[in-house]
């Protein structure tokens, strides 16, 4: 079977204002138009606008690409980590549209308090999480008066100049509660990037020299959001309908996946496509590393579970805060940017276990309630998860129905890793057997080199 990457492609702001009044849009039935005696629903053949009406990019052309490396030596430096590196790739391109680099003051302020910036125009565009960079006071005093600085990796590479900088206080407590709804120790993300940072944020626009490779056999997988729209145009697809995910693809998540397609059909649309898009930037010590669920999504394509010829794989390389209602808003947000006018929203979207006490984060049903009236999202459609558990009477992964519960095994994560560790196997029909092999090998990999223990988390 061939390989899943032979299935991708080669690869002021005017907005929609807020409504008057707040109505939800869980994506409806379409109205229906008789024309011509036969019956026909109303849909739209083009791809969804991006925030604001235009795709930021921020890499530099080819030929300017000497120079500012040139000018980025000279400047005062900041040395990046790992995370900050995704944020500049997130920014680079235009995932984040309109923002123009890391946030300045006002658009740090308006996406803590109000979860979406005002553009010129009086306009609103959804911005949940704050993208920013801190320093602390040494590098604070380097900078000293300059007007820009440079960004470096941590092999002392240039990677970014940064433009019209604008440095202001790091309210981390403030950040912290507005952005989790809680202080409680033990929030991954938080640990990784706000505990120990430094006291000051800077923002500005940003200049990136290079397009951001990791050279880990995945980047042929990171699509931009401009190459995905490129990728829908040439596959002709008239709705595009994204899922995104941090774990394997079991059958469930399948059967999900292709009955929001056949629905989209029913609606008048002629070729749906799917965006399978896992989350790709830093995730908490105990989720499937990206490579090995990138193996493990390969096996799904090759063993038919989704349709390769309707189905875009890609990576998304956003870190993951696990923020919940809050983070799920710039999930989708940033799909808007690719081309997503369709988004599949499931239970305690990016939620979490709670650090301290034995219960979930969030409210399960909080994320898709919060997207369908989030300010900046009106054009997105919202798709909410059908509960999917396995019917023992079918031996298949199949839709939950509540007249005949004895019938159903609902099966956790959890549960599903505990399986994978032990080498157990799991009900037929609940995973493709390429997709399960790979988990297995996952586990077996960990006993191996570390026995048994979960690796660290990557470090901030």
């Amino acid at each position: 079977m061939a390989s899943m990457s032979t299935f991708l492609a080669q690869s002021s702001f005017p907005s929609h204002s807020l409504p008057k009044t707040l109505n939800t849009h869980f994506s409806p039935p379409l109205k229906v138009k008789v024309l011509g005696g036969r019956r026909r629903r109303g849909v739209s053949r083009a791809l969804i606008e991006p925030d604001g009406g235009k795709l930021v990019e921020l890499v530099v052309r080819d030929s300017e690409r000497d120079t500012k490396k040139g000018v980025a030596l000279s400047l005062p430096r900041i040395k990046l980590s790992r995370i900050d590196l995704e944020w500049v790739h997130v920014l680079s391109e235009g995932w984040a549209t309109p923002l123009q680099g890391f946030m300045r003051e006002a658009e740090f302020l308006q996406t803590l308090h109000f979860n979406s910036l005002r553009l010129a125009d009086g306009s609103l565009v959804n911005m949940s999480v704050p993208i920013v960079l801190a320093i602390d006071d040494a590098q604070k005093h380097l900078i000293g008066d300059s007007k820009s600085v440079a960004l470096f990796d941590s092999s002392a590479h240039p990677v970014a100049i940064l433009n019209d900088i604008e440095i202001y206080k790091h309210p981390k407590e403030e950040r912290i509660a507005r952005t989790w709804g809680t202080t409680a120790p033990g929030l991954p993300y938080v640990e990784q990037t706000i505990t120990n940072a430094g006291d000051w944020l800077i923002g500005g626009d940003l200049e990136v020299i290079e397009p951001m490779k990791y050279n880990d056999g995945l980047d042929h997988f990171r699509l931009s959001p401009a190459e995905l729209r490129a990728e829908f145009t040439r596959r002709n697809a008239d709705a595009v309908f994204a899922f995104q995910l941090r774990n394997p693809v079991h059958n469930g998540h399948a059967l999900l996946m292709t009955d929001t397609r056949k629905r989209l059909l029913e609606m008048g649309y002629k070729n749906p496509v799917l965006l399978l898009h896992p989350l790709g930037g830093y995730t908490k010590a105990d989720d499937v590393p990206l490579d090995w669920r990138m193996k493990q999504h390969e096996k799904v394509l090759e063993d038919g579970v989704l349709d390769p010829e309707t189905t875009v794989v890609s990576i998304f390389p956003s870190p993951m805060h696990y923020a919940g209602p809050t983070e799920v808003q710039w999930h989708a947000k940033a799909r808007i940017n690719a081309g997503a006018n369709f988004y599949i929203v499931g239970r305690d979207p990016a939620g979490m276990s709670h650090p301290v006490e034995k219960r979930d984060l969030y409210d399960a049903d909080h994320g898709k309630k919060v997207l369908s009236m989030a300010p900046g999202l009106e054009r997105l459609n919202i798709l909410p998860f059908r509960v999917a558990a396995y019917d023992k009477t079918q031996g298949k992964m199949a839709f939950f129905d509540p007249s005949r519960p004895q019938d159903f095994l609902f099966i956790s994560g959890t549960k599903m890793r505990t399986l994978a560790r032990n080498k157990e196997s799991p009900p037929d029909g609940f995973m493709c057997p390429g997709g399960w092999k790979v988990l297995v090998e996952y586990y077996d990999s960990l006993v191996l080199s570390s026995n048994g223990k979960v690796p660290e988390a990557v470090p901030a």
